[in-house]
């Protein structure tokens, strides 16, 4: 370190715990280069609590930081443009609320509503957290979002200690999701996994995904809860992981679209009679692990359209929570079933793919694989050279 380099230092405050390193710098240093923070963090200039840093490291109330002088000018970052919120939005946002505690907030997002912003999107979650901040010194955050169409409980941030706790659950896969469809049709194997990678379709003109051989890994797991003849399920959905409208893509790819899903679905989405248009995808139940000790467990209660939907087609809203219950004894033991539904998923991939053969004009119906054989007669058993004095077998007498 050069005699002539000016330092800096600051102590980290309450409403920075958990964030990294770098995070820190961008909220009160803007402006200064992520290249110059490592090039400080490799020559031992920046430190925490006397001890060598790294922009990657998560940082603690409390902690003094020790840096040089960034050689730019500090500005203050950008005011966010939201605009002022009005009683009315105030009261959309109270409406949603279903948990609260000093690290997280659960709301129960309505279906129509974004989670965030974007081109043409002025209304959004995103834009009604100021509703939440009470006498909080810092905005809530989101850590993870639903599609605009989906409904269900939604986590948000309190502090940015919070936020980094749940983010990091997000990633590790330790957060559990569980969401309710109605798909149509009725999927032949009552629970599975679905294993198929998931790309984004080139030439779609928007957001939207498809299988593909080359695409990330994307697993869901699935559970028939009811069914409503042939027509419909209503089904328990679980992704393992988190790609881009993952459950709606899985369960097109199997035949089973869930209702309302034109995107992925076609016309083929949709059911005749009162069934509501809209998407029937609905995240019912959150749990994770809570920065503060223990779990965040919550439920949420479902749209009008889908609980309409639900009872229109006959289905038992008691049999839901009956089955996420049985959940918790552990794993269903039929690894046959399971395998069962992974073989599904390389039949369609093969598919996909052109290698499934068609027939001949010699070839044998293929209508009855995987069907069990049908019953013929029992075959004579076979007979060996006769016993001296035994007696030849007769006709058989028929009453």
């Amino acid at each position: 370190m050069s005699g002539g380099t000016k330092m800096d230092g600051a102590t980290i405050g309450e409403e920075d715990d958990g964030i990294r390193l770098d995070r820190w710098f961008k909220r009160h240093r803007p402006g200064t280069p992520h290249a110059l923070l490592a090039r400080w963090a490799r020559s031992g200039q920046l430190t925490l609590d006397g001890q060598k840093a790294d922009v990657s490291d998560r940082i603690a109330a409390g902690q003094t930081l020790a840096m040089p002088t960034p050689p730019v000018e500090r500005t203050a970052p950008p005011a966010r443009k939201d605009r002022p919120l009005t009683d009315a939005d105030v009261a959309l946002a109270e409406s949603m609320l279903v948990h609260r505690d000093a690290s997280a907030l659960v709301l129960n997002k309505p279906p129509g509503l974004a989670t965030q912003g974007g081109t043409k999107t002025d209304a959004h979650v995103d834009g009604l957290l100021d509703a939440f901040k009470y006498d909080a010194p810092v905005r809530p955050k989101l850590v993870h979002r639903l599609d605009k169409d989906t409904s269900g409980a939604l986590l948000v941030a309190r502090t940015p200690r919070a936020a980094a706790w749940f983010a990091k659950s997000f990633s590790n896969r330790s957060a559990k999701k569980t969401y309710w469809a109605i798909v149509v049709g009725v999927p032949d194997i009552a629970q599975g996994e679905i294993d198929l990678p998931l790309a984004k379709q080139p030439g779609s003109g928007g957001e939207k995904m498809h299988v593909h051989d080359s695409g990330l890994p994307s697993k869901t797991r699935y559970r028939v809860i009811e069914r409503a003849g042939n027509s419909a399920a209503w089904v328990e959905l679980q992704p393992l992981t988190g790609r881009t409208h993952q459950l709606r893509v899985h369960m097109a790819a199997i035949g089973h679209p869930i209702v309302g899903d034109g995107k992925y679905g076609g016309k083929g989405a949709f059911l005749t009679g009162t069934i509501s248009r809209k998407l029937h995808l609905h995240s019912r139940r959150l749990r994770i692990d809570h920065p503060d000790g223990g779990q965040l467990d919550v439920t949420a209660d479902l749209p009008e359209h889908f609980a309409a939907s639900l009872d229109a087609l006959g289905f038992d809203l008691l049999l839901g929570d009956i089955h996420t219950d049985e959940e918790e004894r552990g794993p269903a033991p039929k690894a046959a079933m399971k395998a069962a539904a992974k073989a599904h998923s390389k039949q369609i991939r093969k598919a996909r793919r052109g290698e499934r053969r068609g027939r001949t004009a010699t070839s044998k119906p293929t209508d009855n694989v995987g069907k069990p054989k049908a019953k013929t007669g029992k075959p004579p058993a076979r007979r060996g050279p006769a016993k001296p004095g035994a007696r030849k077998p007769g006709p058989r007498k028929t009453r």
